[in-house]
């Protein structure tokens, strides 16, 4: 329906406006307001040369001759972003030094957003029985059953019940499923915020009462909700969600990884009665529609997401709660470089919204700010229920007596034997994917890498071949050396994830052996379906990549065996201790979870390591405040300023000599006492065919940094293909 027909306008036809769009220029664009006028945050079709281009109503004409003008093609009937969301994409940009244009097409990832309303075929059990129950048929009612009835579009019923097209038109013709006609983009069902929820502890009850009241103020806050693993801090912030939901307000939760979102949304239907929206790369182009532009609407109450999830069009969002805070995965490093963590922070200071960060490990930016005074911290110290934290310790690989390719110590076997006699589960911890992290020739030496990249490939050895997992490129296993050709001489070195499976089947014949990671993960849904499995006990021993420590409950686990703890200690990155402390402990919280009691295990050649020292101690305060002081000494995140910068190019001479020349001329970052290092080869110095060279800058806490960045980046002259990115507060060097 056209703009005027439903609200005042704020530009009238034939008005001078501003338009933002998606494509990269570095400015906003003036067009002639259509018939019937256009408002602020409109999403429009505008002419940018030949082509229609995607844009949002930024505001009025900067100057440009009205007489030549053009008009604004189409306006799209989906409501116009609020002024909230426009400030947050363009505070977006500025804190992360970032193309406003580029931030806009985050916030306008869904399909069809210029498309008028349509109807669609939608397919439904209808009760009747297949005439002939082949497996195909069985499958699809089988699917129809699990979801509630739920109804599908026909290809994706097929591609879910993972059968041909045609069984599905054939079951159309028996009566069995039932075609209908609806619209495009259905309502969510309402989420009913008195449901009765889980009964909680008295510490629990403490802290949901505390998150309730920040909530009820719809004044801006930040809560970190630290509970060890197993605490109930999912149960205790949904009292905040419940507390959004009853004002009217929206509210948003943020998952690290789109694996745990199926178990999620079945916990919050148990909780509020109905699933609420979902937004992440899992699902389906209509579904991002409808989410899209349910949350503009305010129709959608609820939306739980991946990082992007935080650039949706929220009408009026009173509650963000970033589950797992700590998570590598927040932070994005592909085109706008952002930290979804902090950007839930700046989003909600704009809405006047509260923000909850859960973790049982929390990062030291969030640990800093709660020791501050600047976030309120609650805490969750105990198991819920009889459930115990593990009992931890050490295993000295030096005193052990391994056989050559064996990687499970004869301590760590001895327990898990016990385990399995006891008809428990034991899990083993090893953040390497594949078969095998280096493949060499014993011949002549050559480690076969990537041909686009400066990273050696991996062996998969399940899918027999070897990935790049840089670029994701792959190749058979050789047999024959690529460089000398000689045959029958390569070796894979080093355990992945499928050689400890290999050495699990040898030495427990008889067990049940699965394993988590996600190149061995087609969906989403075939991941929830394997997780159900084990949790209800239908695999002995789980092998697993840093995937199985985040949120997976596991009854039967009573032993977890870190196969190699020393193996994010190290290299040069800032935050190893960090990131490994925090792992490891994810990985141990896994273990006895239920009424059996738990013990964790880590195999390290480096036992009295300060980090290995902490995990074992159970003493994480000390361990923040032992690495806040070491920060602190070196003026290091969070207690001063970093950015990375990428200079990139198919050319390595051209990419060293932009950077030098970044180097060189430096004034804008010298005038607040910044320091540049580098530049240098990146660690991967090649990736996908360009070549990589980094820079440094290191500032002070308060230093205007991105403006002098801004200044700094903007006379160089780019030739065609080099790539200059900047990455605000960089949680990796590679």
């Amino acid at each position: 329906m056209e703009a005027s027909m439903t609200q005042a306008v704020d530009f009238i036809e034939g008005q001078p406006v501003a338009v933002l769009t998606t494509e990269p220029v570095e400015r906003l664009l003036d067009y002639r307001a259509p018939a019937g006028g256009v408002r602020l945050g409109d999403l429009v079709k505008v002419p940018l040369g030949p082509r229609p281009v995607l844009g949002v109503v930024w505001g009025k004409g900067t100057g440009f001759d009205p007489a030549k003008l053009r008009p604004i093609s189409t306006v799209s009937d989906a409501p116009a972003m609020t002024a909230d969301m426009l400030a947050f994409i363009t505070r977006v940009a500025d804190y992360n030094v970032a193309p406003l244009s580029q931030v806009l097409k985050l916030a306008t990832r869904a399909p069809g957003l210029l498309d008028p309303p349509a109807k669609r075929k939608l397919i439904s059990l209808t009760g009747c029985a297949p005439a002939k129950a082949t497996a195909a048929r069985q499958r699809v009612v089988d699917f129809l059953t699990s979801e509630g009835g739920r109804p599908f579009a026909p290809s994706e019923l097929a591609r879910f019940a993972g059968v041909s097209p045609g069984v599905v038109s054939g079951l159309v013709k028996q009566g069995v499923l039932l075609v209908e006609d609806a619209p495009r983009d259905p309502p969510y069902p309402r989420l009913d915020p008195a449901h009765p929820g889980k009964a909680l502890s008295a510490r629990q009850q403490a802290a949901a009462l505390a998150l309730r009241a920040m909530v009820q103020t719809r004044r801006y806050h930040t809560s970190l909700l630290k509970g060890v693993t197993g605490s109930g801090k999912t149960e205790v912030y949904l009292e905040a969600v419940a507390e959004v939901l009853a004002q009217g307000r929206q509210g948003l939760v943020l998952l690290p990884e789109i694996a745990l979102t199926v178990d999620f949304l079945a916990r919050l239907q148990a909780r509020f009665g109905q699933r609420p929206a979902e937004w992440h790369s899992g699902a389906t182009m209509s579904e991002r529609r409808r989410c899209w532009r349910a949350v503009a609407s305010g129709e959608a109450q609820l939306v739980v997401g991946a990082r992007s999830a935080l650039f949706l069009p929220f009408q009026d969002l009173g509650l963000i709660v970033v589950d797992e805070e700590h998570d590598g995965s927040y932070k994005q490093e592909e085109g706008v470089f952002y930290h979804a963590r902090d950007m839930a922070v700046l989003r909600a200071s704009i809405t006047k919204a509260s923000v909850i960060l859960a973790t049982a490990t929390p990062s030291l930016e969030t640990w800093a700010n709660a020791e501050a005074g600047k976030y309120t911290r609650f805490d969750l110290p105990e198991r819920f229920g009889t459930a115990k934290l593990p009992d931890m310790a050490a295993i000295d690989m030096r005193e052990e007596v391994m056989q050559a390719n064996q990687w499970i110590s004869p301590t760590l076997r001895a327990e898990m034997l016990k385990t399995y006699g006891e008809g428990s589960q034991s899990l083993l911890f090893l953040n390497r994917r594949g078969f095998a992290p280096l493949t060499l020739c014993r011949a002549c030496g050559e480690q076969v890498g990537c041909d686009s990249c400066d990273a050696r490939m991996v062996e998969h050895r399940f899918q027999n071949r070897l990935i790049c997992h840089q670029c994701g490129a792959w190749k058979p296993i050789p047999d024959t050396c690529p460089s000398c050709e000689v045959t029958g001489k390569m070796a894979a070195l080093g355990p992945g994830v499928e050689r400890i499976a290999e050495e699990v089947a040898e030495l427990f014949p008889e067990a049940r052996v699965e394993i988590l990671s996600s190149d061995l993960s087609d969906s989403a849904r075939g991941l929830k379906e394997r997780i159900d499995a084990i949790a209800a006990g239908e695999a002995d021993i789980i092998i697993g990549t840093q995937m199985v420590a985040k949120g997976h409950n596991f009854p039967q686990l009573t032993l977890v065996g870190v196969v190699d703890a020393d193996l994010g200690l190290q290299g040069g990155d800032l935050r190893a201790a960090e990131k490994s402390f925090q792992l490891i402990r994810q990985v141990a919280g896994r273990a006895g979870r239920a009424e059996k009691p738990g013990r964790a295990l880590l195999q390290s050649f480096q036992p009295a390591h300060p980090v290995i020292a902490a995990i074992l101690s159970g003493d994480e305060e000390a361990f923040w405040q032992a690495e806040a002081k070491a920060r602190l000494e070196a003026h290091m995140p969070p207690y001063g300023r970093l950015a990375g910068v990428i200079v990139s190019s198919p050319k390595q001479a051209q990419a060293f000599e932009i950077a030098e020349k970044l180097a060189r001329n430096a004034q804008p970052l010298l005038a607040i006492n910044a320091r540049i290092f580098g530049p240098a080869a990146a660690p991967v110095a090649k990736v996908r065919n360009r070549y990589r060279v980094r820079l440094l800058v290191k500032a002070a806490k308060g230093a205007p940094l991105q403006k002098a960045l801004r200044q700094w980046v903007k006379p160089i002259k780019r030739p065609p293909n080099l790539r200059i990115q900047l990455d605000i507060d960089p949680q990796s060097f590679f």
